[in-house]
């Protein structure tokens, strides 16, 4: 992989293609060219990065050639169509969506967690987990390391803008109606959101899981390599607008307490304790809004699970949970 590459964004003026840019020219990505890619709609836009003014370029079949890495955040009919494109023509592909998760020889990976496993990309794609099992599993890798993860119970928490500016715009507009009077309209999601909470994020299964909870069963198992790791989730979209959070009790092979689980922390990248409880020290979405770092708190020894801890973690979806993570993995390629 070239040094300096040359790299594209698929899906550029969508919010994480725009927080793609952010992470790029914050963390100085030593890219030698970039190029901005997105529908018909939005080509011709005119974007400032790093001084420059680029032009949005409407993504065609062609868009790839010459170009090192394609960071693909457009979803995942674009994905399935064009990342194989992109691939054949020579460039690796990292890819936000759920389109290759599951296949087997598409790597997916947390850089913190199984950072080896981006360097072995047969087909050129290599796939950025789902948000809520990034942010979960940064507050338990560090666990794992010491203890032995063995299952999972958790629930999300997860932000309205996980679901697009869709989301945020009719968070604001019931909240207006609300305080104005006048009838709630819902179009994004089937129930009123504002002041509310939904137990349904994506289609439900004949599990009876939606398939947003099934993806931390299958994404936590490929991620940390663990075909057997036990894992039930229940994931609810609640009237915030950013940073998504976990409640989680995890079971471990070992033995485990509150403060030998704390000091799993110390040192650890991207993730930081902010647990002192009798001081009023926890996190909360806001915390971790616009910001790197997933934050792990209310850690106490399970009452119900033996050998369990029971903790409460957030992380920004946008950032850590889709943009950050896709960057990373680019800056792993040209290490």
């Amino acid at each position: 992989m070239n040094a300096q590459p040359k790299v594209a964004i698929v899906g550029a003026t969508g919010a994480v293609g725009v927080e793609i840019q952010k992470c790029l020219e914050s963390r100085k990505f030593p890219l030698s060219e970039l190029k901005l890619l997105a529908s018909a709609r939005s080509a011709g836009k005119k974007v400032e990065y790093a001084g420059t003014v680029l032009e949005v370029e409407e993504l065609r079949p062609e868009s790839f050639q010459g170009i090192d890495i394609a960071l693909f955040s457009a979803g995942g009919d674009i994905s399935r169509e064009y990342a194989p494109i992109a691939a054949d023509a020579g460039c690796v592909v990292v890819d936000n969506s759920s389109a290759f998760r599951q296949e087997e020889n598409v790597p997916l990976v947390v850089p913190e967690i199984n950072a080896d496993a981006a360097l072995r990309h047969p087909r050129n794609i290599i796939a950025n987990p789902n948000c809520t099992t990034i942010i979960t599993l940064m507050a338990l890798y560090p666990l794992h390391l010491k203890f032995g993860l063995r299952m999972i119970v958790a629930s999300s928490y997860q932000a309205v803008s996980g679901s697009g500016q869709h989301g945020i715009a009719e968070l604001e507009d019931q909240v207006r109606a609300i305080v104005q009077g006048e009838p709630v309209v819902c179009r994004t999601y089937p129930r009123q959101i504002a002041f509310n909470v939904l137990p349904q994020i994506d289609r439900f299964t004949d599990t009876g899981y939606t398939k947003e909870e099934l993806k931390m069963l299958n994404e936590a198992r490929k991620i940390m390599s663990l075909p057997d790791l036990q894992v039930s989730c229940t994931c609810v979209r609640v009237p915030v607008f950013r940073s998504h959070s976990v409640s989680c009790v995890a079971q471990f092979d070992k033995p485990v307490d509150a403060d030998s689980a704390r000091a799993c922390y110390a040192g650890m990248p991207g993730v930081a304790l902010m647990d002192d409880p009798a001081q009023g020290v926890w996190p909360t979405p806001l915390d971790s809004t616009n910001g790197d770092t997933c934050y792990v708190g209310r850690i106490r020894k399970d009452l119900a699970i033996p050998n369990a801890l029971s903790l409460w973690v957030v992380g920004d979806q946008v950032r850590k949970g889709a943009a950050l993570n896709a960057v990373q993995i680019a800056e792993l390629l040209i290490r």
